[in-house]
């Protein structure tokens, strides 16, 4: 090692600038390069220094122009030049982040590394529509799953599990599969009539929101699909869903069901 450089992980929220943490901030404002991913907002690059080194290295579905592995020689790279270096990722570094795994290379190199929380996307989504996560009687816990495995590899959840209706189940990045994960949800057991709000963007000026249940949502989807990244909040707290106004500031359409359900209903 060449020098004496830091890596901060660093958590950018679900979007707005405002959602992000003190700490995430003052972390931010210390960097010399910034290494962000492709949903951080360009209000949050500009609280980076204008010194700072701006290196995008962000992934779309199926398209990762900067593989993993690259991503973490080049945290590696600039720490050893001795820079400090602020890895932004969207929500929370911690949860569906990969925030670790850049954490455990970095540290096999020798880089000292240092984390600041970020409010993940689901905990967004319920400040943004009024949806909580749990609610005296209607859910007793909380849990969140990923809805898409590396290089499409076919999904292997605790469908059984996962199938109870006393938690609420956010689904992160499962566009693609959402069809599959309500089909395999009810055939554990969960009712068809229960309902699942579609949120996309949260917390941004393109959030929009799609209020279905589970026994359609995948046919909504295929009809009037929202753009990524779009999180499925699956539950009973759902019925709390009022149609709350989008804030001001944020004018995209709140979408009602199309009356599509699925065969033999």
């Amino acid at each position: 090692m060449t020098g004496t450089g830091k890596v901060f992980l660093i958590g950018a929220g679900p979007g707005a600038a405002d959602l992000m943490t003190v700490r995430a901030v003052s972390m931010l404002k210390q960097a010399q390069a910034v290494v962000y991913d492709r949903l951080v907002a360009a209000e949050i690059l500009d609280l980076a220094p204008a010194t700072a080194r701006m290196i995008p290295v962000g992934k779309a579905p199926r398209c990762h122009t900067v593989p993993q592995d690259r991503i973490n020689e080049i945290l590696a790279e600039l720490a050893e030049d001795g820079l400090t270096v602020a890895r932004l990722k969207g929500g929370d570094p911690l949860i569906f982040g990969r925030g670790s795994e850049e954490a455990a290379y970095l540290e096999r190199r020798g880089v000292n590394v240092t984390y600041a929380p970020g409010i993940t996307a689901a905990q967004g989504m319920a400040a943004a529509t009024g949806v909580p996560l749990t609610h005296r009687g209607l859910a007793t816990g909380v849990r969140y799953v990923t809805g898409h495995r590396a290089a499409d590899r076919k999904l292997d959840l605790d469908w059984e599990s996962l199938a109870s209706e006393d938690t609420t189940l956010v689904v992160y990045m499962g566009v693609a599969n959402i069809a599959e994960i309500a089909l395999r949800l009810m055939a554990g057991g969960l009712p068809g009539d229960l309902p699942v709000l579609a949120v996309a963007s949260a917390t941004t000026p393109r959030e929009a929101r799609h209020l279905s249940r589970l026994d359609r949502i995948g046919l909504d989807m295929a009809g009037a699909p929202l753009r990524a990244p779009v999180l499925f909040v699956i539950g009973h707290v759902v019925s709390l869903y009022r149609d709350r106004p989008l804030p001001a500031d944020i004018a995209a359409p709140v979408t009602a069901p199309p009356p599509a359900v699925l065969a033999g209903e």
